[in-house]
């Protein structure tokens, strides 16, 4: 099998490190594993397999460089699927077919449909959801579009593609504050929180620097509660984890440094009436379901005061680092990591590629 991480996306950091502990969790005995890198700039090289150098250390991100290793290809063609290896020294080599792959890749040309195309193409299966629900999950518009369709509560938004500003109506439908955040972007990469209309040009500006379709959203006062799904096991209907909440603390909401630098509070389970608990799971697995998703994810929701639940966003790659909440709520929820991830590759081999 083949781990794939890094990749050119905002999230390439957080990627390794998610691949770091999918190696070090992976039994020897049963897997004989690629570890396959790929840089900011798109090359794929055969990675080193130590989990260790993929780990964040004295708040150093790692990261995949053309000098971590000899360069190597991948076919889309369902009759070769060797990893092909090209190395100045000894020349253009293949090494063992692949069977399965595990694509760890956030954010954009990962997450996004692009491997899982590719993969498609080349006839291997992959741990985790389709082109379509990849990249459906991935755009945050057509995640609430597709959520609202099936009665899944979303909060009020507005939509701003290329060139487009927001308009004096849309500011006083969704009020301040608000986030401004990329629609194709994750790990609170390119988000800003305004409370001032002033301060709405330069956040727009931000996250477009990651994508040029941005999304404005308005503030929901309220508990962050997640999920974590699984794809049932023989087919059978997904599976709810136990729900996490999220406690910023010191920051003034969940970013980057929250999540991986200063490794958040939270709470396993949720302190929330059984009642609730229960619709935010019924919501995660309706969710999984309205977008076609497989393997995996992790679907966020905010909580008001008054057990209203509003779905922010779902993940389809979500962060499986020591601290990322999907692996910390199947834990809690009987399922240590190694079994999750020996689960989600039976799973994907399970289920091969094509329609189903």
């Amino acid at each position: 099998m083949a781990i794939v991480f890094g990749g050119r996306s905002s999230e390439h950091a957080i990627s390794c490190v998610s691949a770091g502990s999918i190696l070090a969790a992976l039994d020897p005995g049963q897997y004989d594993v690629l570890p396959v890198g790929i840089t900011r700039e798109g090359r794929w090289v055969l990675a080193g397999n130590d989990p260790a150098a993929l780990a964040i250390t004295d708040r150093r991100l790692p990261e995949i460089t053309a000098d971590s290793g000899s360069a190597v290809v991948l076919a889309a063609d369902p009759t070769a699927t060797e990893l092909i290896v090209r190395d100045p020294a000894d020349g253009v080599s293949t090494l063992a077919g692949v069977d399965v792959v595990f694509p760890v890749l956030h954010g954009a040309y990962g997450e996004d449909g692009t491997i899982q195309g590719m993969l498609e193409m080349a006839g291997i299966p992959y741990v985790g959801a389709n082109v379509f629900a990849s990249a459906a999950a991935m755009d945050k518009e057509f995640t609430k579009k597709l959520a609202a369709a099936e009665g899944i509560p979303v909060g009020p938004y507005a939509v701003l593609r290329a060139g487009v500003s927001l308009s004096a109506e849309d500011k006083e439908r969704l009020g301040l504050p608000v986030f401004v955040k990329p629609s194709r972007a994750g790990s609170s990469h390119g988000i800003t929180k305004v409370t001032d209309w002033a301060g709405l040009e330069a956040a727009v500006a931000a996250a477009r620097q990651i994508d040029p379709k941005v999304l404005v959203e308005a503030a929901i006062v309220g508990r962050e509660i997640e999920c974590g799904v699984l794809e049932g096991e023989a087919g059978g209907a997904p599976e709810a984890s136990l729900l996490a909440e999220i406690h910023v603390d010191a920051h003034d909401w969940y970013d980057f440094e929250a999540k991986y630098l200063e490794g958040g509070r939270y709470d396993v389970p949720a302190d929330l009436p059984a009642e609730v608990t229960r619709e935010l799971q019924e919501y995660a697995r309706r969710t999984f379901t309205a977008l076609d998703c497989a393997g995996l994810a992790r679907v966020d929701f905010f909580v008001t005061a008054d057990h209203r639940i509003y779905l922010n966003e779902i993940n389809t790659m979500p962060g499986m680092t020591p601290t990322s909440m999907f692996p910390v709520m199947w834990a809690a929820t009987g399922l240590e990591y190694p079994k999750v991830v020996d689960r989600l590759i039976r799973t994907a081999l399970r289920r091969g590629t094509g329609l189903h």
